[in-house]
């Protein structure tokens, strides 16, 4: 994933309401969501390459994000990928805090990344570039490819539109989530961060949607979790920047 806009228990009607978009080449080959055939209760579009996965939920409410952390100078080699470290949560039984602290321990095994998990009750953010677990506060927040919260412009407009919405209506449609997340204006050059990337792949990845040539947004998802339990889970992909399928899922928690 490369943004993460996500509002927890604070919301008369849902506990947690996340929308995503995950970057990636073109041609990584990627499967769309859906429940795993060996891991039936996990739900997730899947790496084909590594086999792991950016963002997921299992039957009985866990959930799992995870960002690369950008850096330009980082020169590690022979690394884990970093997508286990998604399908390890949703695959445990192990409550997110003792989950975080057994990641924290094999921090130098994976390049940098930032990774939220728990559940719609409770949520637990950990980068092994800040090396600090930390339990997520109520309200709204994003994550891009920094630290939780940082205020690139990206964020601050994800975070703004998710709040609106929020703020707005009890009832949220996952096409108003979705409208957020499709914004492919690149923020002006005075706003943009220095992550070493140079100047021309800093305006190209400032915006929440991403186009590029060989390079962009490859899928969006809306998760909602509402005070009754019910999940419902929609991933829109895209082909080339182009709306390709939509994979919704409804099921109440177990």
């Amino acid at each position: 994933m490369c943004l993460i806009n996500f509002h927890i228990q604070d919301h008369p009607i849902y506990r947690l309401i996340v929308a995503a978009n995950r970057d990636e080449f073109y041609e990584r080959p990627t499967a769309p969501a859906h429940f795993w055939e060996d891991k039936p209760h996990l739900l997730a579009g899947r790496d084909l390459s590594q086999h792991g996965t950016w963002l997921g939920i299992t039957k009985n409410g866990r959930f799992a994000a995870l960002t690369n952390y950008r850096d330009a100078s980082e020169q590690k080699k022979d690394v884990r990928s970093r997508g286990e470290i998604v399908t390890d949560f949703l695959d445990s039984d192990v409550s997110a805090a003792e989950f975080m602290k057994t990641v924290q321990q094999k921090r130098m095994d994976y390049a940098g990344f930032n990774i939220i998990a728990g559940t719609a009750d409770e949520l637990f953010y950990y980068s092994n570039i800040e090396n600090e677990v930390k339990k997520i506060s109520p309200g709204t927040h994003g994550l891009s490819n920094h630290l939780l919260d940082t205020a690139w412009p990206k964020v601050v407009q994800g975070k703004m539109g998710v709040r609106k919405l929020v703020e707005q209506n009890r009832i949220i449609q996952p096409d108003e989530l979705f409208d957020v997340l499709q914004d492919a204006e690149p923020f002006p050059d005075e706003q943009l961060p220095n992550s070493g990337v140079g100047e021309q792949w800093e305006r190209v990845l400032s915006s929440l949607f991403i186009k590029s040539e060989g390079y962009g947004t490859r899928s969006s998802t809306v998760l909602l979790i509402d005070q009754e339990n019910n999940i419902t889970f929609v991933e829109r992909t895209y082909n080339n920047g182009g709306v390709a399928e939509d994979r919704s899922f409804t099921f109440r928690m177990e």
